[in-house]
């Protein structure tokens, strides 16, 4: 793609992905306008303006901690400084304290929510993709580990990344469609290894920065307390059952549960155990062998569906987690809001709350939110 003086939105967050997913765009000659993302609630940053500009000459030193933290917004400062372009950040705490309702609600509920999806549709590809248009820019960019294609037909289409095993590509199926001309995902070329290796390639300090591994509003990894504390009226002791329905135990809070988990799980059956079934209406927790999580056909919800929608199941290979292969499927669009997938073979520990997500090979087909299994 020629740069032909386009503008870009690049969303840095301080980390080596990002920073050198600008540099290579102002290396190709797009002008470009870094812009950091306030998210959590860092009490070291002002959450008064909407808007803080930070020109390249005042750019600070930079440091090396966690995501969204204060210090990365140093970090992506000193990177643009570096670079020379434009450098602002902009407060999203407001809108992202939506995201984490939302996180809440789902634990709540009994489901595993993925707020790194809600993120990328409601923020880098929503609200920033509005503040872009605001700002006359063509694009956004993201240093996602994805690639910006064509499928068979010729459209605009989102693929997996060349190394598939550093693919980010599931957690961008709820980017709108109509965003998808305007997205730009300089990084997906390259595997890790080569990134930080541009990266000191272009001078920049961030090369050696660990990646996150945290929610980045649960720095501690410590879910369950922060259900705890911002819905302590949600969180009883309840009975834990075994496959029979027999009481064998009993829990502090259903919220401690995922479903396929198997550590910490407070019972000793004599076999491994596996929490099975979460049921938050009656807070049991249901635990029972393997054989118990396998399943081989689930229903989606809220569906995002970035090609053209299918009037046929078609064969597919598809994703129930971020960090699982995908597997070979058959999805079908049974309704104007419903995506049945059934997999070839049986799966485990298919888990409402996250996301389905389905390809064409590498082509991102399309995906929604897993609403129970059958």
């Amino acid at each position: 793609m020629s740069a032909n003086g386009k503008k870009v939105v690049v969303a840095m967050s301080g980390g080596v992905d990002s920073s050198v997913a600008a540099a290579l765009l102002k290396e190709q000659g797009y002008d470009c306008l870094g812009v950091f993302m306030r998210l959590g609630n860092d009490p070291m940053q002002q959450a008064g303006d909407e808007l803080v500009a930070c020109s390249p000459e005042k750019a600070a030193k930079p440091h090396h901690q966690g995501c969204c933290s204060t210090n990365d917004a140093a970090d992506a400062r000193y990177v643009a400084g570096l670079l020379g372009i434009e450098f602002y950040a902009l407060n999203f705490q407001h809108d992202f304290g939506g995201i984490i309702d939302y996180f809440v609600r789902e634990y709540n509920q009994g489901r595993t929510p993925n707020p790194c999806v809600r993120c990328n549709e409601y923020l880098k590809f929503g609200k920033l993709s509005r503040y872009a248009r605001a700002v006359g820019a063509d694009f956004v960019a993201t240093g996602h580990y994805a690639r910006m294609g064509r499928d068979a037909a010729g459209a605009v289409r989102i693929l997996r990344a060349a190394d598939h095993a550093k693919d980010q590509s599931y957690v961008l199926f709820g980017v709108p469609p109509d965003e998808l001309p305007r997205m730009m995902l300089p990084i997906g070329e390259f595997p890790k290894s080569e990134v930080r290796a541009m990266a000191q390639r272009f001078g920049l300090p961030v090369h050696d920065k660990p990646d996150s591994q945290e929610i980045c509003f649960v720095p501690d990894n410590q879910y369950f307390n922060l259900v705890k504390k911002r819905s302590p009226e949600t969180v009883k002791p309840g009975p834990i059952v075994d496959h029979d329905g027999k009481t064998v135990g009993t829990h502090d809070g259903h919220q401690h549960f995922t479903l396929g988990q198997r550590r910490r799980v407070g019972v000793a059956l004599g076999y491994p155990v596996y929490v099975t079934h979460i049921d938050a209406a009656s807070n049991t927790v249901q635990i029972g062998p393997h054989e118990d999580l396998l399943h081989r056909r689930l229903i989606a919800r809220e569906v995002n569906w970035l090609s053209a929608r299918p009037t046929e199941a078609i064969h597919c290979l598809a994703k129930i987690r971020y960090n699982t292969p995908p597997a070979p499927a058959m999805a079908h669009l049974t309704g104007p809001d419903e995506l049945t997938v059934t997999f070839d073979e049986p799966i485990a520990a298919i888990t409402p709350g996250q996301a389905v997500v389905c390809y064409d090979n590498d082509v991102l087909l399309g995906g929604g939110w897993i609403e129970r299994v059958q």
